[in-house]
């Protein structure tokens, strides 16, 4: 399947949401409840640049690679280092704008004072242990993840540091399932715990650190795709749940011979409902175009995808995964 109409939609959604040089906003159109943040956005600027990373169009020329540069960095708070949105939590913000600004080879412009405390050993520990592993693990791993990749990217963490990190996950990682904290998988659905556990299978990747228990990722993920235990509108909708399940599986294969003709094929059998949705969906009209956030996820997925199945998805210009060069979405 050639998906070049699919890049093509994909772009011109991405220019529409253009203010200025280096300048996007997330939404086109306000919500019914009016709680969006029109304008210049951080999610907008960072998603814009991710997805045209992506798809092969990433702005080359200095001079207005640097107006996108300039944009993001006027957003972070001096005091804090800190960036904020409103829809995500700040970690969460921190670390997707700042792995926007690495795709420019830029840094944010002041060290990030309110994460600096969760070097010391101890205190990253309590952080990790406290968050809400049983109710809230999806939501709860923006926190968890995107402190490591705020860290790790503007070369805050040491090694020793990143070693205690991935030694607690592994550490606290479920051997039956492969996924989240073991004893703590009650409180929500196993594919909520898949999603939030996602944000720390793609630390483990960049940091070249195996998975703990792929084989049993492998088979969670399997299991979740046949028992259609994933969300409801999985495949047919633009969001992050699509990638997260896609890069689990394809990236427990790279680890583990386990079941790999099985969840080729599971890849495969996906590949065909979602192309076909991004196929047919009306970018002028459809609310998941209009959040240039919810696009930057499907994009993840297709671009994951184009890897996992060598040869049949084809693009003039192949895709590109940002967690290939960095952590965070």
């Amino acid at each position: 399947m050639n998906i070049d109409a699919i890049v093509e939609k994909v772009y011109r959604t991405v220019q529409s949401h253009r203010l200025s040089e280096g300048a996007y906003s997330r939404y086109l159109w306000q919500d019914a409840g009016n709680t969006r943040k029109m304008g210049v956005n951080e999610y907008g600027c960072a998603d814009a640049a991710n997805i045209l990373y992506t798809i092969g169009r990433f702005e080359g020329d200095p001079e207005k690679r640097a107006c996108w540069v300039k944009t993001m960095r006027a957003m972070q708070d001096p005091a804090t280092g800190l960036f904020y949105e409103g829809t995500h939590h700040t970690i969460h913000t921190t670390a997707h704008v700042i792995a926007a600004l690495e795709l420019f080879d830029a840094m944010p412009l002041y060290p990030l004072t309110a994460l600096t405390p969760y070097l010391e050993k101890d205190r990253l520990y309590d952080f990790l242990e406290h968050l809400d592993w049983d109710k809230l693990p999806w939501p709860q791993s923006h926190q968890g993840a995107g402190l490591f990749a705020a860290l790790t990217i503007t070369r805050t963490a040491s090694a020793q540091w990143q070693r205690w990190y991935f030694d607690w996950l592994r550490e606290k990682c479920d051997p039956e399932t492969g996924i989240s904290y073991g004893g703590r998988l009650s409180g929500d659905s196993l594919a909520h715990h898949l999603y939030g556990w996602f944000h720390y299978m793609f630390n483990h990747e960049y940091a070249r650190r195996p998975m703990p228990y792929p084989e049993r990722m492998i088979d969670s993920c399997i299991d979740l795709y046949d028992r259609n235990a994933l969300d409801p509108l999985f495949g047919r909708r633009c969001g992050f749940c699509e990638i997260d399940w896609v890069f689990c599986l394809n990236r427990a294969t790279r680890q583990s011979p386990h079941r790999f003709h099985e969840a080729k094929d599971r890849l495969r059998d996906f590949a065909k409902t979602f192309t076909g949705y991004l196929t047919g969906v009306d970018e002028k009209t459809t609310d998941d175009f209009n959040d240039l956030h919810c696009l930057f996820g499907a994009m993840c997925a297709l671009a994951e995808l184009q890897q996992a199945l060598p040869g049949e998805l084809e693009s003039t210009v192949p895709l590109k995964l940002v967690l290939d060069r960095r952590p965070f979405i």
